[in-house]
């Protein structure tokens, strides 16, 4: 078999280093074209479903192989020209050579996909995604890694599936304001403070908030650093409408992007939001979406669902994003979070809202309060649950709790479609009904997709 070859014979074997050309038929959530050589799956990222493209095997495993894209040959009309330099070395997007309407229809496939072939429920509705306007330079939190072997030490984000870092000094997908921040951090990083914290640095995480313009930065050392403290009157002068800065430590491994202890060591370690009439304020380490155009868009589409004086209770409630939402439009909601710290945001969020007769916070982890007396009463008193999970997505005692209660509606918010079919099939199994399928463009240019789900109870005893 010669080096460059049209396409293999059945039984011919494939090796490294070998040419082929592939017709792709699939895409994949990290960006990788699916073809087949010979009856072998072969992954590519860059070629899209439609094309044929010369390919070059760089790996060869049991049952499938990776190859490296060499030319397309045949284009797709659906494919786009990438709009950031470095697109196909960072690994922060990976569908950004896909048409937007383009990527919106498959967002919509692969949760309709998923749903058939893991949670085994076929004929399901699932309507079209829900995207941006503008899908560009939406994020408002920007994770950079420091990269200390350049001298200063570079900014960047890991490269595909590889802990290199690719440096990079814009970015076309964060907000407006961070991008700003990268230029100066970046054209900042020869002044000495500067230079001395970064040296320590692991990572910088930078949040936003386009209420208020307001940013703030968190440096993530291995342990507590003065360097981060002397660098903060610099980094306060030079990045605009910085509020302060914070030092994260204590790492639970050597690839956490924040610690397990945060100290503020310059001005404000907290910015204010505003999303559907709900003011929030919430630190650099605390979870909030990071698409808040998007974050209304779910709002819009579930404040039909909320009946005024019904009781929710809200599962993984974060700084109380949805649940204060839902306490504002008349509900009373109880809402259930790990995180001692955004338990606390989440109560001084409802104060900040007037809501805090409506909007209650525990902290506590779901999975270890299911089965609990107190779980239960709230169970039964619950009108609606509303589950927004980890990508993990929930446990089979937290949802055989719900299940067991007969909760009338869930609302179910994922980040995976797998996850959430599967546990999907676990409700319907306990005689829940699928009822509403929407996704959400929460990222776009990313594989990666929301998805909005309401249950229904079956059965008409409680």
């Amino acid at each position: 078999m010669t080096s460059k070859e049209r396409a293999p014979n059945a039984g011919t074997a494939l090796r490294i280093g070998v040419e082929l050309e592939l017709a792709f038929t699939d895409l994949l959530a990290n960006g990788q074209g699916v073809g087949r050589a010979g009856g072998i799956v072969v992954f590519c990222f860059g070629a899209l479903p439609g094309e044929r493209a010369r390919v070059k095997v760089a790996s060869v495993k049991q049952r499938y192989a990776v190859a490296n894209l060499v030319e397309i040959l045949e284009p797709s009309p659906q494919r786009a020209e990438p709009f950031c330099p470095v697109f196909g070395a960072c690994g922060g997007c990976q569908v950004q050579h896909l048409a937007y309407p383009a990527q919106l229809a498959w967002k919509q496939g692969v949760v309709r996909e998923a749903l058939e072939r893991i949670g085994g429920l076929h004929a399901v509705d699932v309507r079209p995604t829900i995207g941006m306007e503008t899908p560009r330079a939406y994020r408002n939190k920007m994770a950079l890694v420091v990269d200390d072997r350049t001298d200063p030490p570079s900014l960047g984000f890991y490269r595909q599936r590889t802990h290199a870092v690719v440096s990079i000094d814009a970015c076309p997908v964060v907000a407006e304001p961070l991008d700003a921040d990268l230029k100066a951090i970046t054209k900042a990083r020869n002044e000495a403070p500067v230079r001395a914290m970064l040296g320590e640095a692991r990572h910088l995480v930078l949040r936003n908030a386009g209420a208020s313009q307001r940013s703030v930065l968190t440096v993530t050392t291995a342990r507590r650093s003065e360097s981060v403290r002397r660098a903060a009157p610099a980094l306060l002068r030079d990045l605009p409408g910085l509020a302060g800065v914070a030092n994260s430590f204590d790492l639970a491994s050597a690839n956490a992007i924040l610690g397990r202890r945060q100290s503020v060591v310059a001005g404000d370690g907290e910015i204010e939001e505003s999303v559907g009439g709900v003011l929030y304020r919430f630190s650099a380490g605390s979870f909030f979406q990071v698409n808040v155009e998007m974050v209304g868009r779910v709002f819009a589409f579930i404040e039909p669902w909320i009946e005024g004086g019904g009781r929710i209770l809200d599962l993984y409630c974060g700084v109380g994003t949805f649940a204060l939402f839902f306490a504002k439009h008349g509900a009373t909601v109880y809402g259930i979070e790990e995180s001692p710290q955004a338990v606390t945001e989440a109560r001084a969020n409802a104060r900040r809202n007037g809501l805090n007769e409506r909007a209650r916070f525990d902290p506590g982890r779901v999975e270890l309060l299911a089965g609990t007396p107190k779980f239960e009463e709230a169970l039964r008193e619950a009108a609606v649950v509303f589950l927004d999970p980890p990508r993990k997505g929930c446990d089979e005692v937290t949802l055989g709790a719900v299940a067991r209660a007969c909760v009338p509606t869930l609302w179910y918010l994922s980040c995976d479609p797998a996850t959430l079919a599967r546990d999907s099939k676990f409700l319907v199994a306990k005689g829940y009904r699928l009822d509403t399928v929407q996704p959400f463009d929460m990222f776009p240019q990313t594989g990666h997709v929301e998805i909005l789900v309401r249950l229904e109870y079956s059965h008409l005893a409680r």
